[in-house]
């Protein structure tokens, strides 16, 4: 019995330890990731062009708040350009965000709630690490909308989505 309670007691052991070590990589991961995501939005407040997009990993995807865009990064890069020329780039600073990981450690993912000029918008997205970068695969910029006024908000915006439901859905 004794020797049962011992070698339980040590396997016990042995996997709080292991969890305790998982859980801190992860503490680890996350505060690098926050940092990444805090420089990225940084970034684009500065209109710093070169260090914004090297947050993007070379192949990637922005998704932007209208049903139209969505873009790789070249065709995102191509049309940022012009803004981050002028100066007149965006400027979101992260209220609340949760982070995520694959089993593995190598994807992450992120939810995070801005405030921006838009008032309250949502980021969200996929990262990768490569080359020990985390990098964005993916990002989705979400404008949110109260519930308590969605239906004022439908009414303004369903002339002009009609017709892009209309068109989207008759192309093949």
């Amino acid at each position: 019995m004794k020797k049962t309670t011992i070698f339980f007691t040590l396997f016990l052991l042995i996997l709080s330890c292991t969890a305790i070590s998982a859980q801190a990589k992860y503490e680890k991961e996350k505060a690098e990731i926050s940092a990444m995501l805090d420089g990225f939005n940084i970034a684009a407040a500065k209109a710093d062009f070169n260090t914004y997009f090297n947050y993007f990993a070379e192949e990637s995807t922005f998704i932007g708040t209208d049903a139209t865009e969505i873009w790789d990064k070249k065709a995102f890069m191509n049309w940022a350009k012009p803004y981050f020329d002028k100066k007149k780039t965006w400027n979101f600073t992260s209220v609340k965000r949760n982070i995520y990981f694959s089993k593995d450690g190598k994807l992450a993912w992120f939810d995070e709630l801005l405030d921006t000029q838009m008032k309250i918008c949502r980021g969200s997205g996929v990262l990768e690490k490569i080359n020990g970068q985390w990098k964005v695969k993916q990002y989705v910029l979400s404008v949110t909308v109260p519930n308590e006024v969605v239906d004022k908000v439908v009414e303004v915006k369903a002339p002009i989505e009609d017709i892009l439901i209309k068109e989207m859905s008759t192309k093949e």
